[in-house]
């Protein structure tokens, strides 16, 4: 593991895996920010796990598995979105049926592809070897899009995260902004897969804004931790990955729940001491 940041130098695969989570980091510590504060998580696993169904159609006509995955996600996310508003169907219950559906078209044309299909179990649960220099100049261009606007509609995203009425009031176009919005999580997502895996890809957007919520509740302070959060677990993941030649997106979560478990605890202790602080004055 200790050889992991000599390699960076060595080997091109190695480079890009260390690109790629920094700017993964970036992108899933300010869209899993948003997802949290909204509430989304289970709609955002909805379209991590329904993207399945684009890489096995992709598999099965010899296409790019990953462009399969981006058109299949987007999909899902309209699916979704006209199910519950269009058809009246609950928002929960639209997510479920997209998600068993996403996952049973990509197991269906799976099997039915001639051969064996490589690199399934990467797409699956995340492989550092198969991240690559488009993967990281893709990500690049998502995270400035991503920064550039967060930065010029800072204020109605906090408004529509956190209370969409306030936010009609403030005459916020909340439709537009949560497509717009959901486009992100849609790419991030599709742009994760790569280095965490469909499987575990949600708790990357999940774990460190719920850690980082643990010791702020700022939002803007929410964004800067759980990139940093989602950095160091990233890194520390590949490090592991790449020693024990295991999965990197086991890893790479594993270290996240580590991580969430020693700052709650922190958090605990924190909370005991303001206790009998207060209790001591009093």
């Amino acid at each position: 593991m200790l050889h992991f940041f000599s390699d960076i130098f060595q080997y091109q695969f190695i480079l890009n895996a260390f690109l790629a989570a920094l700017l993964v980091s970036i992108a899933a510590g300010i869209v899993g920010s948003y997802i949290v504060a909204r509430r989304l998580v289970f709609l955002s696993g909805g379209i991590t796990h329904a993207s399945f169904g684009g890489i096995g159609i992709a598999y099965y006509l010899g296409l790019n598995p990953i462009l399969g995955a981006a058109i299949f996600a987007v999909i899902t996310a309209f699916g979704i979105e006209s199910l519950s508003s269009r058809y009246k169907v609950r928002e929960d219950s639209a997510i479920g049926i997209m998600w068993s559906v996403g996952m049973a078209i990509g197991i269906f044309f799976v099997f039915l592809t001639p051969g064996y299909a490589p690199n399934l179990m990467s797409f699956l649960f995340g492989s550092i070897l198969t991240v690559t220099k488009q993967d990281v100049y893709l990500l690049l261009g998502l995270d400035l899009a991503m920064i550039i606007f967060f930065i010029l509609f800072y204020y109605p995203i906090l408004y529509l995260a956190f209370d969409a009425n306030y936010a009609r009031t403030q005459k916020v176009p909340e439709k537009v902004f949560s497509y717009i919005l959901m486009a992100f999580v849609t790419v991030t997502i599709v742009l994760s897969i790569r280095l965490v895996g469909i499987i575990l890809l949600i708790s990357l957007l999940t774990v460190p804004p719920t850690i980082a919520n643990l010791f702020t509740k700022k939002f803007k302070y929410l964004i800067y931790s759980s990139i940093l959060i989602g950095f160091v677990g990233t890194i520390t993941g590949l490090m592991v990955s790449h020693g024990l030649n295991v999965p990197s997106g086991t890893t790479i979560i594993l270290a996240l729940i580590f991580m969430f478990l020693i700052a709650r605890l922190i958090r605990l202790i924190m909370d005991k001491i303001i206790s009998i602080k207060q209790l001591s004055k009093n």
